[in-house]
């Protein structure tokens, strides 16, 4: 007597499908990411209790009223930016510390980054700590 079946079940793996898995997930994601862009500004953001600059090479501050000061010296709008290259002229690694009133609108704040973003300055904003 024969016993043996003879339709035998294959034990065997097909990693073709998975493979075609996989490579349908890495073309999505290579698409999407390519998609994604971000246009900020690199700012380092000071933790306003723990962290503090050591150094301050250049103060940039504006108040309330749009009175704009480089090192404690008034500067106007216009020349803001040449104000800033020469303070920070011979400076190795000059780091702008940008000190804004609270009232002011963010496009004055803009300003002032693009200022330093444009001219490859890091610049930090500084808070009061409380």
């Amino acid at each position: 007597m024969n016993l043996r079946s003879k339709s035998k079940v294959s034990a065997e793996f097909s990693m073709s499908s998975m493979t075609d898995l996989v490579f349908l997930l890495l073309i999505f994601f290579m698409l999407t990411s390519s998609v994604v862009t971000t246009t900020a500004f690199d700012v380092v953001l000071p933790k306003s209790k723990t962290q503090t600059v050591n150094r301050e090479n250049v103060k940039v501050q504006v108040t309330k009223d749009l009175d704009y000061t480089v090192n404690d010296d008034k500067v106007s709008k216009q020349g803001l930016e040449s104000a800033i290259l020469s303070a920070v002229e011979g400076i190795e690694n000059p780091v702008v510390v940008l000190g804004v009133d609270g009232e002011i609108s963010t496009n004055e704040t803009v300003f002032v980054l693009d200022i330093g973003y444009r001219n490859g300055l890091k610049m930090t904003l500084a808070t009061n700590g409380k």
